[in-house]
């Protein structure tokens, strides 16, 4: 009869713990540079798009009114300027954001800008890009 997963792990720690082979690297051992913490916020980013979509749709089926009544709600909130604009600014950057940096990753995929320098120039224009779009959109 064949082993069972419990004994199979104690097999592999045991040759393993005889043997002084290292664990496998962490994240933590890695020194942050700028392509790895975008292309992490890229993830992210496409995830909270996709969220906010599927919410957003939902909402739409299931709510009992209609859009304009719960614009009008929140616009009864009389909530101040700055409160309004900082909120569209977190509803735009990561809309911007992917956007840039997708225009970037199809650049790499036409096989441009791999050099390490042109790299992390392409990760600062996408930045710079993001925070003036999103501040562009946020001001409408």
């Amino acid at each position: 009869m064949g082993t069972t997963a419990k004994e199979e792990m104690a097999r592999f720690w045991e040759k393993n713990t005889k043997s002084n082979r290292p664990l496998s690297p962490h994240v933590t051992i890695y020194k942050w540079s700028l392509p790895m913490a975008m292309s992490i916020t890229h993830r992210g980013t496409g995830v909270v798009l996709s969220l906010g979509v599927s919410l957003f749709g939902l909402a739409a089926l299931l709510l009992p009114e209609q859009f304009p009544h719960y614009l009008a709600m929140v616009k009864s909130l009389s909530l101040g300027p700055a409160l309004i604009y900082s909120a569209k600014f977190a509803l735009a950057f990561p809309f911007s954001y992917h956007t840039w940096n997708g225009v970037r990753h199809l650049a790499w995929d036409m096989g441009k800008g791999f050099k390490i320098p042109q790299v992390n120039q392409s990760g600062v224009l996408v930045l710079i890009l993001t925070l003036l779009s999103s501040a562009g959109l946020a001001a409408m």
